[in-house]
C-alpha cells in the first residue's frame, strides 16, 4: 500500500499484489517502512500457485455495469480477488455473497446502506450477507469474496 516490501526473492512496491502459497516461508522486511495488507490462512491448501502482479502496469476491464472498472487478481475454486475502480456516483445493484465478501478501501470513499468508509477501512460481510454499494466521490477497492467461513477448492472440498 506504501512504501517497498521485500523478502529473500525480491523487492515489491506499493501496487504489488503478492500472494504466497499455504506452508510457504519467507523473511520479510521493510527498509525504510512500508504498510501493506496482510492476509493468512484463508486459502485453499491445494492453492498453491505463488503470484505476484504489478497492479500498476495491469490492465482495467470494465466491471459488470457502466462506470466500474476491474482488475481481476486471482481466482481458486469459490474464491476470487480483484481490485475494483468506482467512477463518482456510481451505484450498483443489490447483490448477495454466500460464501462472505471482504473490502480493503484503497482510494476514496465506499458506501453502502451500514455506512461510509473512506480509505484505509476494511469490511467483512459474512457468508450469506447482501447490499447495494455506492460510491459518490469515487473509490478503488481491494475485494475478496467466497472465502468465508472456508475456501472451497475446484473439486468442492473445504479448507
Amino acid at each position: 500500500m506504501e512504501g517497498t516490501f521485500s523478502d529473500g526473492r525480491g523487492d515489491y512496491p506499493a501496487g504489488t499484489y503478492l500472494r504466497n502459497p499455504v506452508g510457504s516461508s519467507h523473511a520479510p522486511f521493510g527498509e525504510g517502512g512500508c504498510t501493506l495488507l496482510v492476509k493468512l490462512h484463508q486459502m485453499h491448501p491445494a492453492d498453491q500457485h505463488r503470484l505476484v502482479i504489478d497492479t500498476t502496469r495491469e490492465p482495467w476491464r470494465p466491471g459488470l455495469v457502466r462506470g466500474l472498472e476491474v482488475m481481476p487478481l486471482h481466482a481458486f475454486g469459490s474464491e476470487h480477488v480483484a481490485l475494483v475502480r468506482w467512477a463518482p456516483g456510481k451505484v450498483f445493484q443489490p447483490h448477495g455473497h454466500p460464501g462472505g465478501e471482504e473490502i480493503v478501501v484503497l482510494e476514496g470513499v465506499f458506501q453502502d446502506e451500514q455506512g461510509s468508509y473512506p480509505a484505509g477501512s476494511w469490511l467483512r460481510n459474512p457468508a450469506g450477507s447482501a447490499h447495494q454499494p455506492w460510491s459518490e466521490a469515487g473509490c478503488t477497492i481491494w475485494v475478496k469474496t467466497g472465502h468465508l467461513p472456508t475456501t472451497q477448492g475446484p473439486d468442492g472440498s473445504d479448507v
